[in-house]
Parts: structure tokens; sequence; C-alpha cells
């Protein structure tokens, strides 16, 4: 009898003690991630749709700057700067002049998403979505499944992983479209031109 009583404690127990590791090991990644103010990156994306005979791929660059946002440049196969800060998206010319864009909801629900846990900020991402996590601090992933039902309904998951910088992320939706992005030569960004610092409104 004791030792059914202790299997059960332990089945009981196991579930709380997975959860207290996840938990530890996203605090020990964020604490990672926020160790680096501004980052540049290069990046791979491909987007795959049901409906498409093949995957588009486009190419470019990203700068994030950990309370500001983030520019994600598209070099190939166009050209076009997009600056993601806080809940506002905008279309930015070689000057560093902001267009804002509407209507794009999604986009900057994963941007401000994203904005958030690279900046230490897990109550806010936890708000919307339930979070798992898995691996070490030196090779990990992120699961986020969205809690609301009306963005469950559109959107599947967002899956992170990376080991001292982000290396990838993968977003999937109801339909069966898939957006992968893939993060190659990370690094500290060192000094923004003005036009970065314009875009982000920066001083």
């Amino acid at each position: 009898m004791r030792r059914l009583m202790i299997l059960l404690l332990l089945c009981c127990l196991a579930p709380f003690a997975r959860a207290q590791a996840d938990n530890i090991l996203l605090q020990n990644v964020l604490a990672e991630l926020g160790k680096h103010a501004a980052v540049r990156a290069d990046f791979t994306q491909t987007r795959s749709n049901p409906a498409l005979d093949k995957p588009q791929v486009s190419e470019g660059r990203l700068l994030f700057v950990l309370g500001h946002g983030m520019l994600w440049q598209t070099t190939t196969p166009y050209q076009e700067t997009l600056a993601l800060t806080g809940d506002r998206s905008a279309r930015i010319d070689a000057e560093g002049h902001a267009t804002a864009m509407h209507g794009d909801r999604g986009v900057s629900q994963v941007s401000q998403m994203l904005q958030g846990l690279l900046g230490g900020k897990l109550d806010e991402a936890q708000r919307q979505f339930d979070v798992a996590a898995s691996g070490t601090p030196a090779q990990w992933t992120l699961r986020f499944v969205p809690k609301q039902a009306r963005m469950a309904r559109v959107l599947g998951s967002i899956t992170l992983n990376g080991d001292d910088f982000l290396q990838g992320i993968a977003i999937a939706m109801q339909d069966g479209s898939r957006t992968e992005i893939h993060f190659e030569h990370t690094r500290d960004a060192g000094p923004l031109t003005a036009p970065e610092q314009r875009a982000l409104g920066l001083p």
C-alpha cells in the first residue's frame, strides 16, 4: 500500500516538476537573449501554402534593438524595409522615413510577442500563449500555442529555436500554410546608421 501511495504521489508531482524545469529553462533562455541590446542577422524566409505549387523564398537582413523594435529588410527577390515597433508596422524608404501599414493584425501580434520575449517580458507572451520549453540553454526550443479562441482559429503555433542567439522561427497557420525563418551570421549590431535610428524612433 505504501509503495502504491508513493507511486501515485510521484505521478502527481511529475507534471509539476516538468513545468518547473520548463520554466527554469525558459528563464535561462530569456536571460541569455536579453544580454544583447542590439542584434543584426541575415535571414532566409520560406513561405509554403497548400494552394501554391512551390514555396516562396526571400532573403534579407534583420536589425533588432531591445525596447525599440526591429527593422526587417528584404533584399531578394524584391527590396523592402519594414519597421516593427510596438504594435505599429511601417514601410521605410531609403532616408528612413516611415509610411504606416494597416490591416495586418497578425503580423503586429507576432511582432509584439517576439519583441517582448527578446526583451525578457515573458508575462506578456504567457497572457496570449501556452508556452513549452525543451532542450538546454545551449540548444533550446520554445513552442507557443495561442490561448484565445479567435487567434487559435487562424494561428496554430509559433516555434523558436536557438543557442546564444535566436536561430529560427516557424509559424504554422490553421489553413496549412507555414512560414520558416532561418537566421545566420547573428552578431551584436554595433553603431546604428542615422536612417536606422530614425526608422526605430531613436534620438
